[in-house]
């Protein structure tokens, strides 16, 4: 399975990064090793969920919030109740960095999602001493015996997995590794436009039992909504985060959706 259109590059690049990190391997898995657990997902995602995303722009949106503060805003998303917090860490693309990740390990005490694109373990060993409980693992950009490895990675650093697809054939990919965490993602990845209705085509190919996160294209509380009735246990939200004028009016609002969305 290869990554189509602007994944390709981004692979390319990540490969790139990969192979700067070998000569740090043995440390950071020392150091990664050395950690205690990290929170579960299962856990945490339970109950209309809201997992907070901070970037500074992307390659659909475009730029979103140039002067993102990473510890202002982790700490708004901490007080607004969200269940964990999502840092892209990718430079090029999304003007994030590790360092984004680490200030914000240093000023919440909820799960971190390192959002990137990982390709070999010695990111997640990366991930994890930068201090994030989970990583993402994108289907698209990975063929079975690679998420194989990757997963292997999560299991030996004490993190968790969220298994990113895009489709049900995907769907089926991430069920048959074995993940227990399935995000999906409600943007098309050649023409990066977005499709609530994906998450719940998608949703009725993954069985109970397996924790789901929807992704991508969530433009209101009514959005949030939606979704936990279609059967989210989470929902990531972003862009919409990110473009509000009041982050943290708009980071209440969609919590308030989301638990009351699952009520009886």
């Amino acid at each position: 399975m290869t990554a189509p259109g602007a994944l390709e590059a981004i692979a390319l690049r990540k490969r790139g990064e990969v192979d700067q990190l070998r000569c740090a391997e043995s440390a950071l898995w020392a150091k990664a090793e050395s950690l205690p657990p990290a929170r579960g997902i299962a856990a945490t995602l339970r109950g209309g969920a809201i997992i907070a995303e901070m970037k500074r722009r992307s390659p659909s949106g475009g730029v979103l919030r140039s002067t993102l503060d990473p510890l202002a805003i982790a700490t708004v998303y901490a007080a607004c109740g969200v269940a964990a917090i999502s840092v892209l860490t990718d430079g090029p693309d999304f003007g994030g960095s590790l360092d984004d990740l680490a200030q914000v390990r240093q000023a919440v005490d909820i799960p971190l999602l390192r959002k990137d694109f990982t390709l070999d373990p010695v990111q997640i060993a990366e991930a994890r001493v930068a201090g994030a409980d989970w990583v993402l693992l994108i289907v698209a950009m990975l063929d079975a015996d690679t998420l194989d490895h990757c997963l292997g990675g999560v299991a030996r650093s004490g993190a968790q997995a969220i298994v990113e697809v895009h489709d049900v054939a995907e769907a089926r990919v991430a069920i048959a590794a074995g993940a227990e965490c399935i995000g999906i993602n409600n943007r098309n990845l050649q023409t990066l436009t977005t499709d609530l209705d994906t998450f719940e085509r998608v949703r009725h190919a993954i069985p109970d039992g397996i924790v789901c996160i929807a992704e991508s294209g969530v433009r209101s509380p009514e959005d949030v909504t939606r979704l936990v009735k279609e059967g989210a246990d989470a929902v990531l939200v972003g862009e919409l985060l990110m473009r509000a004028a009041s982050p943290e009016t708009m980071c209440t609002a969609i919590v308030t959706a989301a638990r009351a969305a699952r009520q009886p």
